[in-house]
């Protein structure tokens, strides 16, 4: 049977009506109303076709063949929790150990990238045996309420920082208060995560896990400054903590040249838990915690079990392989590395052009290109910054902001994005741009 279609006002209407407005839609003003989708185009209920420059979830394209056969296939014959013994979660998660460090060798299973961060900190809990937790500031790591507890970027808009999280400065070489004139940002960075750690220990408290995104994408597109990692770890470990990697945006070789954005810090840097999530399933609800045997023993040792209903159930597991295989099969790596590199010149190419563009920065198809009034200041420029996603709508281009000011547009496309698609897209940045600063000219010119 049929589902039945509504216009796209009365969809509209219900869903103002029946879902919560907290739940918010994009280009709220005037939606885009979404009816099917293709590797890195979306149509609408008209069939206009539009280039989606957002969805970094549907990892290998909307809609792979591949994996909804999969999908199909698998849910055809089987589906039912991980307490009955079954080869899809543990294929799986040998697959995805062979991607990562030897010690980072022991799964469990969840259903979203919330669940698995509040999964990583009872991990950290348990193994420390300590409460307290470093965080980066405008991080975001899940919507359960630990979770909002250390992110800055909810809590701040909600009850404020708790007694046990600690906020580290944003290792911002653009914005921060260490930039790229630094001789040594990455070690100035980490030095303020060392006082903090000292601050807390003054106060008798003990720190049970330094969380960060490998490349903070809330925070604005971030890259870290060479070293920061590593030093951050040393200092957590020497206080008895543990590193958690947060691989939930940025993880399945978005970043081109490695597979987990982390390992762009270098061979010699292991994190203690990994999370993932988001483009796991191409869309699909699956999620995972991977970390070492001894914390895995620790948490274990505790006597409690851990289930999870849906976790690492076959159909999940089955997508997930089929999402593997697909990166492979299909060099998505190797594309996210030319794709993203030839975008990367082309945003740095128009910022020799346009004085509005602050900053270009990113790795693969993970970039980030910041609008500023100017350069001097470096002051955001969050208006123009809406106006350019509202534009760029108008040309049949999803995209969207981020970072603290929302001055910030961010590139995380489905990994099968084309060359093609980034010069479309510079071009419009280009034309649109040429209108805004052309406008500002008309104002001041207005003014004197």
């Amino acid at each position: 049977m049929a589902l039945e279609v509504f216009h796209k006002d009365e969809t509209l209407q219900m869903r103002r009506k029946l879902i919560g407005q907290s739940c918010r839609l994009f280009f709220s003003h005037d939606p885009v109303k979404i009816v099917r989708a293709r590797g890195q185009y979306l149509y609408d209920e008209n069939g206009m076709q539009y280039l989606d420059c957002i969805s970094n979830v549907q990892h290998v394209g909307h809609c792979h063949p591949s994996i909804t056969q999969a999908a199909a296939a698998q849910m055809d014959l089987l589906n039912t929790n991980t307490r009955f013994l079954h080869d899809n979660i543990v294929q799986y998660a040998d697959r995805l150990a062979a991607t990562l460090p030897k010690k980072i060798c022991v799964f469990y299973f969840v259903n979203s990238g919330s669940e698995a961060n509040d999964l990583a900190l009872r991990l950290a809990r348990q193994y420390t045996q300590h409460q307290d937790v470093v965080v980066l500031d405008h991080a975001y790591h899940g919507h359960l309420t630990p979770l909002i507890d250390i992110s800055p970027y909810k809590f701040r808009k909600l009850e404020g920082q708790k007694e046990w999280v600690h906020v580290a400065p944003l290792p911002d070489t653009y914005h921060g208060i260490y930039r790229e004139d630094h001789p040594d940002p990455g070690q100035a960075y980490a030095d303020t995560v060392k006082s903090l750690i000292e601050e807390a220990h003054k106060k008798g408290r003990k720190i049970s896990s330094f969380f960060a995104e490998s490349l903070p994408s809330v925070g604005g597109q971030i890259i870290f400054p060479a070293g920061y990692c590593k030093r951050v770890a040393e200092y957590v470990h020497e206080a008895g903590g543990v590193y958690v990697a947060d691989e939930i945006q940025t993880g399945f070789g978005r970043v081109g040249s490695h597979f987990w954005a982390f390992q762009l810090e270098g061979e010699d840097f292991c994190p203690d838990i990994v999370t993932m999530g988001k483009p796991m399933g191409n869309g699909h609800p699956i999620a995972c915690v991977a970390t070492t045997k001894e914390i895995a023993d620790a948490f274990t040792d505790n006597g409690v079990e851990y289930f999870n209903t849906f976790g690492g159930n076959p159909v999940s597991c089955a997508i997930g392989l089929a999402v593997l295989d697909v990166i492979e099969k299909e060099d998505l790596r190797g594309n996210a590395v030319r794709v993203g590199g030839h975008l990367k010149q082309l945003l740095l190419q128009l910022q020799t052009k346009h004085q509005l563009i602050g900053d270009v920065r990113g790795v693969g198809l993970f970039i980030g290109m910041e609008l500023v009034k100017d350069r001097v200041s470096r002051k955001p420029a969050t208006e123009e910054a809406a106006h350019l996603v509202r534009r760029l709508k108008e040309e049949r281009i999803v995209i969207s902001t981020d970072g603290p000011w929302d001055s910030v547009i961010k590139f995380k496309p489905p990994m099968c994005f084309s060359k093609e698609d980034a010069e479309r897209v510079a071009t419009c940045f280009d034309q649109i741009l040429g209108e805004l600063e052309a406008t500002h000219q008309k104002e001041n010119c207005g003014k004197s």
